[in-house]
This record gives C-alpha cells, structure tokens and sequence, in this order.
C-alpha cells in the first residue's frame, strides 16, 4: 500500500525494504488521525531509512545524527506538511517498549502530527505532553515520545 485512498487526505510510502511491517496497519491508523486530528487537512508520511533521515535532519535541523521522526509543517492550502520515519530507528524503539514495529511507527505519526498542527514540547508549557498522553490513551499505544524522553 503505497498511498490512501483518492478521499483520503495523506499519503503514505514505504521507502525502505528492511525492516518488515504490516503497512495496512499504519494506514488505519493514519486514516485515524486524519480524521480526528488533521482538520481537514492534508499530510504525508515517508517511511525510510535511518541514513535517509540522518541526512535530513544535517540538511533541515543542522544536526548529524539519526532521530526517529522529522515533522516539516507547512500549512500553505490546506496542507499540513510531512513526516519522515526513520524505520530502523522505530523497529529498535519497538523492541525496546516492547510493542510492535507498527505501534511504533504510528507513536510517532502521533507525535510527528502534532507538531505539524504547531505544538512544540521544546516550547510549550506541557500542552504537546498533554495532548500526547491523552491521543495515546484513545488509541491504545503504550509509551509516547516525550514521556520516555523524560525517563
């Protein structure tokens, strides 16, 4: 599965064969998240290699080194921006959570579509924190990012 439906507001693409997951699982939940949280807009979600997001985060962030999700928001026309998944990073994540590689990929389309609708935990007062915590008890998905980054 390569991208959603025609009335589907994102698009999705796996770019990487070396990690294995059940890409219908992560589109579920992507449709998920259009609805409750993209307003109408629309997203993109790339699954791709740790490499592919090292050199994206050099390139856009300044900084060398691999990270597990990079948001790009835009919000020109009803378009929310993108989000790179690195998924090497997300399967070793998964393994250490002990959750599935697809819970881990969607945890961080979570985190990844709120900074795309302007939250930013490096800044707010613990509203991302919040509103994190809170997705992520509706959906069912173990751990979130800021949670584990505060230990």
């Amino acid at each position: 599965m390569n991208e959603g439906e025609p009335d589907e507001p994102w698009y999705f693409e796996n770019r990487q064969r070396k990690i294995a997951f059940d890409e219908s699982k992560v589109c579920d939940f992507l449709s998920r998240l259009a609805r409750d949280l993209a307003e109408g807009g629309e997203f993109s979600v790339v699954v791709s290699s740790d490499e592919a997001v090292r050199k994206a985060n050099r390139r856009f962030r300044n900084e060398s080194k691999t990270t597990d999700v990079l948001s790009f928001p835009d919000g020109e026309d009803g378009y929310l921006g993108d989000l790179l998944i690195a998924a090497p990073r997300a399967a070793k994540q998964a393994r250490d959570h002990g959750h599935s590689v697809e819970d881990e990929i969607n945890t961080l389309a979570l985190h990844g579509i709120l900074h795309l609708n302007g939250y930013d935990h490096e800044s707010d007062r613990g509203e991302m924190s919040g509103e994190e915590e809170r997705l992520r008890a509706k959906y069912g998905l173990k751990s979130g990012l800021i949670a584990r980054a505060r230990g």
